[in-house]
C-alpha cells in the first residue's frame, strides 16, 4: 500500500541533500578533481544516499514515537451512472 511521507521526512531529507551536496562538492574541489559529468554524478549520488538514509532514520524514529501507521488505500474507481 501507499504511505505518504511525513512533512518532517520531506523537510529533513531536503536539508540533508543540500548540505551533503555542498560538502561533497567542496571536498572534491579541495582534492583538485575537475568539474564534469562524472563529478556531478558522484555529488548527486552521495547526496541522494545521505538524504535517503536520513529519510529512513526519520521514518524509524517517527514509528517508534507514534507507532506504526496504517497504510492508505485510495479508491480509484469512477462512479458510473447509466441513464436511458
Amino acid at each position: 500500500m501507499l504511505t505518504l511521507p511525513s512533512i518532517w521526512n520531506v523537510l529533513i531529507t531536503t536539508l540533508v541533500f543540500i548540505v551533503a551536496a555542498w560538502y561533497v562538492r567542496r571536498f572534491l574541489q579541495e582534492q583538485g578533481i575537475p568539474k564534469g559529468f562524472a563529478r556531478g554524478l558522484l555529488v548527486f549520488m552521495v547526496a541522494y544516499l545521505c538524504s535517503w538514509l536520513s529519510g529512513m532514520a526519520v521514518d524509524f524514529i517517527q514509528e517508534k514515537i507514534e507507532g506504526p501507521q496504517a497504510a492508505t488505500k485510495i479508491d480509484l474507481s469512477l462512479p458510473v451512472e447509466l441513464s436511458l
